[in-house]
């Protein structure tokens, strides 16, 4: 079962390839850690801290794509970890049903944080219990 989550921190650090994002429980305490790159990193706070570009970049011509088609943008799930890498889903309402677009996390939370209204964010149960259990 997914778990409404929120974006609570992020950690940009000029001197280390691997930056952190935090992700807290909507109606709770846990929270986790992701490791992103820096270019997802910086995307991201500046999505948060309200930043608009004068031209599309990458994750807005995503969602204008996806928009464009008849497709609109759901939520995003994080839904896996395998070998210490976490899997996500961008979930796409059509016409024909629920899409659910393979994704990294990094870029399906820029999308979450792009869009507006900004994407609800889940991570399943499952992969919850297993980043708390490794802490």
């Amino acid at each position: 079962m997914p778990v409404p989550m929120e974006l609570s921190r992020i950690i940009i650090s000029e001197i280390n390839e691997q930056q952190v994002i935090y992700l807290k429980e909507v109606n709770g305490q846990r929270t986790f850690p992701i490791l992103i790159g820096i270019f997802e990193a910086t995307m991201i706070n500046r999505r948060v801290k309200g930043f608009e570009s004068p031209r599309p970049l990458t994750h807005d011509l995503i969602c204008r794509i996806i928009e464009t088609f008849g497709g609109e943008l759901q939520d995003v799930v994080i839904n896996d970890l395998k070998d210490h890498t976490y899997y996500a889903k961008l979930r796409v309402r059509t016409g024909g049903g629920l899409l659910e677009i393979d994704s990294r996390p990094s870029d399906a939370i820029t999308i979450a944080v792009t869009c507006d209204p900004r994407l609800p964010i889940y991570v399943d149960e499952a992969v919850l219990d297993e980043v708390i259990g490794e802490a």
